[in-house]
């Protein structure tokens, strides 16, 4: 698997993230294939059915949920490698920390950790369409940072 890894061109900046390996990386491009055929994350998002849907009636308004109209395979892979960020990655453990905390709409452990399975879809996303190494300034971003510091 590494060696065909090492054959594709995006792969060595997917792998520049901290606590992502060879069979996150292998899954991920086999899943969704060629990143250059997307134009947008949100593609990808629906592809792996981590998308949002609102189960309602005329009636009743039903909580949102990921729609799960997708592949399972490539949500499973993203699910388990937000449990591994958030073990081991500084900023994607931050973000699951603050999801869990903040004061307007805390989230349940489960999803945060798809909330961060979101985040990793976007980052390794835009990390293949722009050909750039993991750059830990860039994924929270100012808004994001700022929110953190005003929690802690």
């Amino acid at each position: 698997m590494a060696d065909i890894l090492a054959g594709i061109d995006i792969a060595g900046y997917l792998l520049s993230i901290p606590g992502i390996g060879l069979v996150t990386v292998a899954g991920f491009l086999g899943e969704i294939g060629e990143p250059q055929n997307y134009e947008h994350w949100k593609q990808i998002q629906k592809l792996a059915g981590l998308n949002l849907s609102e189960q309602s009636s005329g009636k009743k308004d039903g909580q949102s949920k990921i729609s799960k109209r997708g592949r399972a395979e490539l949500r499973n892979l993203l699910y388990q490698a937000s449990l591994t960020l958030v073990a081991k990655n500084r900023e994607f453990k931050a973000l699951y920390h603050y999801f869990l905390t903040r004061r307007e709409n805390p989230l349940k452990k489960k999803q945060a950790l798809v909330a961060i399975a979101v985040k990793l879809l976007r980052v390794m996303y835009g990390l293949a369409r722009k050909k750039e190494n993991y750059d830990p300034d860039k994924v929270l971003g100012d808004y994001r940072r700022a929110q953190l510091q005003q929690a802690a």
